[in-house]
């Protein structure tokens, strides 16, 4: 009961504080002048438009908050029949000092920036933001949820940026059709000005929000006398053509790796303003090969590794498909593994199937997309919508077996298809949403109906609704349901998968269901944020069923949880004595199945500050005392979990200076002996205004005592339901060290390497089995009448040495991974929007003297292991009608 009492007065306890009114000031106004001349972008600001007084009314926020800025900012806004221009006189008492650095597209780099953001639906929660900085590079954004950006769009515009005696000026023209908004007489719409001063990290804007304030769009000045002008309507194509050449070891008496292949390709994306504020994407015959390659990683988890997603098709514009966030600018999770309904690297993954027959087998790397199209933008009356449908091809591999070929299927022909709607109500206090998802396979193959879905279904509600006029606090939250189908051997081998362990045997809240040919679940989850002012509060309870699975189309890993968190703290956001902001929060939190057993429950202390020197510092600190584990035995009975702790700080330095430094330190440990230590420091050096390189080594090391092994039938061991769980002590040991070099010579003309090496041993010893379900302790083979012995790269265990139960044997499980992956890209935009790209990739990958860690052996055997070298050429031109 006192329990119960602490959670309730926890909860009510942010309720009490008063929440700090925002001051109501009247909204600024900026007016849009009609340009009666051509306006040459060039960053000289002689036309007779920019010879008015223009708006000089900015404000600081950095380093103080609410002060006046050091330097003049000026900016000015005209329009004609075809697109709106911003311009900005920029004034620096010492130009010499104005901080210019080359970037290519997208990349914030240390330097002075001009901001320009418009709300053309004057929506107050959306728009797009322009940055300009005195090198003339880039970034383009869209704005949404209020205060969030997403730099994949690129849209099609002009700017130029010039410095002179007086500092600095740019100009930018932005074709309406790159900005989507209805048809009107007369236009009003949001608009603000920001400037970025580095030498000083001052921030400046032309509407000031306060740091204990909220969002961003909603509090855009009114951009007015805009009249007398057409959307347009934006049509585009963009054809491409891409030649590939691999160069891989070859393999004696493989026809399929002869050491070489040469690839070639064409296909066109389309892009259409079906209405002024609606945008059709389509791509016939796409290249969705992606450019930079994925990190390797060692995963030694039941679960699938998560990969973000790098090609440009479903990049741009991702933002519209988020799914359960809106109205709240903070969600926190602690313990949760949030689900993704829609996870793009779905379509055209690798193939899923396997070959049966014997012999040199050719196996695809991907699905083919056959087509793709996307529609995103605004209906009706503020609707915010996103629709994706693609169709992959029916993929095979081929097997040469003593001469003899022939194909085998590996994955069927499929659609995927994605719908995300969302509507803001009440000047944005509400909003409500959906999102559907389905994946339709045509499965053909005895193989492939064994493993996997015939379909997937998946819908889901969002929304949010903030409780005082002021938006202080808010309530967010999403609700939805899955459906899969398939045959029922297929049902049976999802209902055993990770996410779901229905063969759990002391679970009595789920079942294996053998003659099932379908699988459905539910999940949800709801947020209460605290938005505004110094006091810190967060709550937020969810539920994943067992039988919830998003994986056709999304992506999800953890199920059978009910989770539960209460964040509250402290913030200063103002320059003090010696921080210039810090904040400390607490955090318990508590995780249940849905059979009642709290399997994780801890308590967390997180703290930050950033000194006046601008160095800053962050410390998380957690205690987990002993529960139950429900995934330690991958399908099998509970398990105890001990009393865990852990801790993590990072440092960082001043990111103005030419060398910066980040450090990040890790411990943790249990009461049962297995603790984890890593240390990492990342350099990034700028030796030049347009060269920035970037390095950062770690190495870890890990002892678990209860690493998994496998598990065996045995009808004798009846304490753990007629199954033996192995597992070992492991010591793995990692180093990893990336390396990127970005070099931009011109804004429009870039050159970037990254490479990764990665080495991981793992050393497995002490092999043992759990004793008994919903325990911590184990049956170590080799002592008492248990045997283990090696030969052959096998182990073989007698578990009761001269009694009935029956030997097994399984493979050594010592692994010694070395990788090298790197990609250099050059990239050059020799018209706009249209782009020229040459690529080189390698991928090298060794496995000697497994669970044998020796540095200077093993960095010298990944450097000569056999690779791939890939070599790409690839152009598009954008055709504009």
């Amino acid at each position: 009961m006192k329990k119960k009492l602490v959670l309730v007065v926890l909860f009510l306890f942010p309720f009490v504080l008063l929440a700090q009114d925002s001051e109501q000031t009247e909204q600024k106004v900026v007016q849009a002048i009609r340009a009666d001349e051509p306006i040459k972008i060039d960053g000289v600001l002689n036309e007779q438009v920019w010879q008015g007084a223009g708006y000089s009314e900015f404000v600081q926020s950095d380093p103080i908050d609410g002060a006046q800025p050091t330097e003049k900012t000026t900016v000015w806004v005209a329009y004609d029949d075809r697109s709106l221009y911003v311009a900005a006189r920029l004034y620096d008492s010492q130009p010499e000092s104005i901080v210019s650095r080359l970037g290519r597209r997208d990349d914030l780099v240390d330097s002075d920036w001009f901001e320009f953001a418009v709300d053309p639906y004057y929506d107050r929660l959306t728009g797009f933001q322009f940055r300009v900085n005195p090198a003339a590079s880039i970034i383009d954004e869209t704005l949404y949820n209020d205060s969030w950006s997403d730099s994949s769009w690129d849209g099609v515009w002009d700017w130029a940026a010039r410095v002179d005696e007086q500092g600095w000026a740019v100009e930018i023209r932005i074709p309406y059709n790159q900005l989507r908004f209805p048809k009107k007489e007369e236009y009003v719409w949001g608009v603000n000005f920001r400037r970025t001063i580095k030498r000083k990290n001052e921030k400046d804007g032309f509407i000031w929000i306060p740091k204990e304030d909220r969002g961003y769009v909603s509090h855009f000045a009114r951009l007015e006398g805009i009249k007398g002008i057409n959307p347009g309507r934006h049509i585009e194509f963009l054809p491409y053509a891409v030649a590939q050449a691999e160069y891989t070891p070859a393999e004696s008496g493989n026809p399929y790796a002869t050491g070489k292949n040469y690839f070639g390709n064409t296909g066109v994306d389309l892009k259409v303003g079906l209405k002024s504020n609606l945008t059709l994407d389509a791509a016939i015959n796409p290249d969705f090969g992606q450019v930079e390659v994925d990190p390797a990683v060692i995963n030694l988890t039941a679960y699938e590794t998560f990969y973000q997603e790098r090609r440009p098709f479903f990049i741009e514009g991702s933002s519209i498909f988020n799914f359960g966030y809106g109205g709240a600018t903070s969600f926190s999770s602690i313990n949760w593994w949030e689900p993704n309904f829609f996870y793009s690297r779905r379509i055209g993954r690798a193939p899923q199937g396997y070959v049966s027959q014997s012999g040199y087998v050719n196996f695809p790397d991907r699905s083919t997309i056959l087509g793709a199209a996307k529609i995103s933008g605004k209906i009706g009356s503020g609707w915010n919508i996103g629709f994706i449908n693609a169709l992959t091809a029916r993929e095979y591999a081929e097997i040469d077996s003593g001469g003899e070929r022939f194909r085998e299927e590996v994955e069927p022909f499929s659609y995927y298809g994605v719908l995300r709607v969302q509507k803001e109500f009440n000047e944005s206090n509400q909003g409500f949403g959906f999102i559907t998802t389905s994946v339709l396979r045509d499965l053909k193959s005895d193989n492939l109906q064994d493993i996997l879905n015939q379909n997937a279904f998946s819908l889901a509600f969002d929304g949010w609704t903030f409780l005082d006029k002021n938006k202080t606090w808010v309530i967010t939250g999403w609700m939805g349901g899955t459906r899969v189908a398939g045959s029922q051997a297929d049902i049976l081998r999802l209902q055993q998968a990770p996410q779901h362990y229905f063969q759990r045997p002391d679970a009595a809240h789920v079942e294996l269901d053998e003659d099932a040919t379908s699988l459905s679940g539910w999940a949800g989850r709801i947020y209460l944020n605290k938005e505004k002012g110094n006091f810190i509060f967060n709550a937020a309870v969810g539920a994943i069923s067992p039988g919830f699975d998003t994986n056709d189309a999304g992506f999800h890993s953890r199920g059978d949880v009910v989770n539960s968190h209460l964040m509250f703290g402290y913030q200063s956001l103002h320059p003090g004595k010696v921080f210039r902001n810090w904040r400390i929060i607490l955090a318990p939190y508590r995780n249940y199945d849905f059979g009642g057993n709290k399997f994780d429950n801890g308590y967390l202390l997180l703290a930050s500050a950033q000194f006046l020197n601008y160095w800053g510092v962050e410390l998380m600190t957690g205690y987990k005392p002993p529960a139950w584990n429900n995934d330690l035995t991958r399908g099998g009975p509970l398990m105890k979990s001990p009393a865990y702790r852990h801790g993590n700080l990072s440092i960082y330095s001043d990111s103005r200076k030419p060398v910066v430094l980040s450090m990040n330190s890790e411990y943790s440990e249990n009461t049962a002996g297995s603790f984890g230590w890593s240390n990492g420091v990342s350099l990034r050096w700028k030796p030049r205004s347009n060269i920035s390189i970037s390095f950062g080594p770690s190495y870890s090391f890990r002892r678990s005592i209860f690493q998994w092994i496998t598990r065996v039938k045995d009808p004798l061991m009846v304490d753990t339901y007629g199954t033996r769980y192995i597992f070992s002590d492991i010591d793995q040991r990692t180093f990893s060290t990336s390396i990127r070099l970005n070099w931009t010579f011109t804004p429009k003309l870039s050159f970037q390497l990254y490479t990764q090496i990665l080495l991981g041993v793992g050393d497995y010893e002490r092999f043992k089995e759990l004793a008994r379900a919903r325990s911590y302790d184990f049956n170590i083979f080799g002592q008492e009448q248990s045997t283990i012995s090696y030969a052959d790269d096998m182990y073989t265990v007698d578990p009761d040495g001269w009694g009935s139960a029956p030997s097994f044997s399984f493979h050594n499980p010592d692994f010694n991974l070395k990788s090298l992956r790197g990609t250099a890209v050059l990239r050059w935009e020799y018209l706009p929007g249209s782009t020229l790209y040459f690529v080189w990739t390698q991928n090298r990958a060794g496995y000697a003297n497994p669970g044998d860690f020796n540095f200077s052996r093993d960095i010298g055997d990944v450097f000569s292991a056999p690779g791939d070298n890939i070599f790409l050429i690839k152009i598009s031109y954008r055709w504009f009608m």
